[in-house]
């Protein structure tokens, strides 16, 4: 199963963000026994990296986020899909946009969000992580 990982989710997780780190540890557990295949949006890294600028050190940031792109695998952008996100007047926030390109491009099966409100015109389905633990699960 192939699943994008929205960057709250990878936030969550590299910050140990409660009430939300168990999910996203749960999540990239999954993703290092290789029984899912987590991917993220290569513009997810510059954020998180800008985000995360306010509490952790340049050194600690790269190695972070270094350490987190061994567990999945970075779906790039291009300028074909910065126009076509650009166009799509279904959504308002083009970042959001973004990531359904991207969910598209690498095939996911789903979105992993905590916004899943901001991606009810996406062409992949978006899930909240303690849905998609609890439907994987079964």
């Amino acid at each position: 199963m192939n699943v994008l990982i929205d960057t709250n989710i990878m936030l969550d997780f590299l910050t140990e963000r409660r009430p939300f780190f168990e999910g996203a540890d749960k999540i990239m557990q999954l993703c290092k026994k290789k029984e899912i295949h987590g991917f993220i949006a290569a513009h997810s890294v510059m954020n998180a990296f800008f985000i995360l600028r306010k509490e952790y050190s340049l050194e600690d940031r790269r190695d972070m986020l270094q350490n987190y792109i061994k567990l999945v695998s970075v779906v790039g952008i291009d300028g074909n899909s910065i126009e076509k996100a650009l166009q799509r007047e279904d959504f308002s926030d083009v970042e959001d946009c973004l990531q359904d390109e991207c969910a598209l491009l690498c095939k996911a099966d789903c979105i992993i969000t905590r916004n899943v409100d901001d991606f009810k015109h996406s062409m992949i389905p978006a899930i909240e992580p303690d849905n998609f633990l609890s439907r994987i699960s079964k």
